[in-house]
């Protein structure tokens, strides 16, 4: 069993190769505009998971994702070849949610800070309830006993 330190290596390496390739050797027309966002490699090193983002519409990520499966035995091959380890890892392409994730957290995040300016909009207005002053004083309290 490697190291977590080599397979970490090993990603960081296996995104390199395989940015390069999207960006330069793959010339298939469905391919958009890809990002690789993350490679994870397994602990003994034999497979790869590869996460990517496309910019565009639903269309545009579906292609991405025919085009990169169809160019998979490529990139593994030149994978293989950068790397120079023994076995090359199995390659799998998967569309990260990160951006979408991203717009829904930030659409949540910009609700609940409308609705904090409504809370201190209220809170701005509002009055006590009973006396301005609803706690005893020392003074009052000697007045009281005398």
């Amino acid at each position: 069993m490697a190291d977590t330190a080599r397979a970490r290596k090993l990603a960081e390496r296996v995104q390199q190769v395989v940015a390069r390739m999207i960006d330069t050797r793959v010339k298939d027309p469905r391919l958009g505009f890809v990002t690789v966002t993350d490679v994870r490699v397994t602990g003994d090193l034999q497979h790869a998971d590869i996460y990517y983002t496309v910019l565009g519409d639903e269309e545009a990520r579906a292609g991405s994702a025919a085009a990169l499966e169809s160019a998979k035995g490529l990139i593994r091959s030149e994978v293989g070849k950068q790397t120079g380890i023994r076995l090359t890892p199995t390659l799998a392409f998967h569309l990260d949610a990160v951006p979408e994730t991203a717009a829904h957290l930030e659409a949540a995040l910009s609700e609940a800070a409308r609705r904090d300016a409504q809370v201190a909009a209220l809170a701005a207005q509002a009055r006590p309830a009973g006396d301005a002053d609803p706690y005893r004083h020392r003074d009052e309290d000697d007045e009281d006993a005398g």
